[in-house]
C-alpha cells in the first residue's frame, strides 16, 4: 500500500512571522494521521520553519533547486544546502518555473538529478496548459516531461522521488480538473512508470495539484491513482490545510 503525502507549496507568500505561526498552527493541529505531510517554504524561511516544526511530524520541501552543484550561479540555491538546512523534499519543475521563468525539461531533469545526488526527494511536477489539453496533447505534453528526467536520472530514481500531476490551467485559476480527468492523468502516468517497471509503478506516490481545496480533496483522494495532493493557495490557511489532510 502506497502512502499518501499531502504537501503545501506556500510559493511566495507570507512574511517570516506570518509563516512561524502557520507552521505552528500546523504542528499544534495535525493530531495523529497515518498520511505524510510536508510544507515547501520560500528559502528564506526554511531555517525558522524548520525550528517550528522540528517536534512534529510535517517535513520541510524546498520550492526549487538548482541544476548546478556549486559554483558561479548566483541567485541559486544547492541541493546540497537544501539538505543541510534539513529540507526533506524539493518541487522541481513546477508549471510556474517552466512558464515564469524558463525552466525546460533539459533543466528540470538537472535540478532532479541534483536533488537525489544530496538525498533530497525531487517532486517532479508534470502537466499540461489548456491550450495543449484542448489540442488533446495532454499525454504527449507529460510523455515529454516524464521521458527526460527517466533519461537522465533512470526509471529507478522513482523508487525513491515523487511525481505531482498539476493541470496548469487548474493552478489558481479556482477551476479543478473532476475527480475522473485528474485519475484519467494519474493512471496514465503509473502505467507509464510500469512499462519500465512495475514494482516502482505500485510504490511511486502521484500527488494532484491544481486548486485542491477542503471541499474537492476528499473525492480526488478517493481516486485509485491518487496519492494525495501538492496544494498552493489552500495550504495558507492553516483550518483549510487540516481539512485537506484529514480528507484522505
Amino acid at each position: 500500500m502506497r502512502r499518501s503525502l499531502i504537501m503545501g507549496n506556500w510559493k511566495m507568500n507570507g512574511s517570516r512571522e506570518d509563516g512561524q505561526k502557520l507552521a505552528q498552527a500546523l504542528a499544534d493541529g495535525l493530531g495523529n494521521v497515518q498520511q505524510e505531510v510536508a510544507v515547501c517554504v520560500p528559502f528564506v524561511y526554511l531555517s525558522d520553519i524548520r525550528s517550528v516544526l522540528a517536534a512534529s511530524p510535517i517535513a520541510l520541501g524546498a520550492q526549487n533547486v538548482a541544476d548546478q552543484a556549486s559554483g558561479a550561479y548566483t541567485g541559486e540555491v544547492s541541493a546540497a544546502m537544501l539538505s543541510e538546512v534539513g529540507c526533506k523534499y524539493a518541487l522541481v519543475g513546477h508549471s510556474e518555473r517552466r512558464s515564469y521563468y524558463g525552466d525546460t525539461n533539459e533543466s528540470v531533469a538537472k535540478r532532479f538529478c541534483q536533488a537525489l545526488s544530496k538525498g533530497v526527494v525531487p517532486v517532479l511536477c508534470v502537466g499540461e496548459t489548456l491550450e495543449e489539453r484542448e489540442q488533446d496533447r495532454t499525454f504527449q505534453v507529460v510523455d515529454e516531461q516524464l521521458d527526460a528526467v527517466i533519461a537522465a536520472a533512470g526509471i529507478e530514481a522513482f523508487e525513491i522521488a515523487v511525481i505531482a500531476y498539476e493541470p496548469v490551467w487548474a493552478i489558481g485559476t479556482g477551476k479543478v480538473a473532476t475527480d475522473e480527468q485528474a485519475q484519467e492523468v494519474h493512471k496514465y502516468i503509473r502505467q507509464r512508470i510500469a512499462d519500465r517497471n512495475p514494482v516502482i509503478a505500485e510504490k511511486v506516490q502521484i500527488l494532484y495539484g491544481g486548486s485542491v481545496k477542503p471541499d474537492n480533496a476528499k473525492g480526488l483522494f478517493a481516486m485509485p491513482d491518487i496519492d494525495g495532493g501538492l496544494v498552493g493557495g489552500a495550504s495558507l490557511d492553516a483550518k483549510g490545510f487540516l481539512q485537506i489532510c484529514h480528507s484522505v
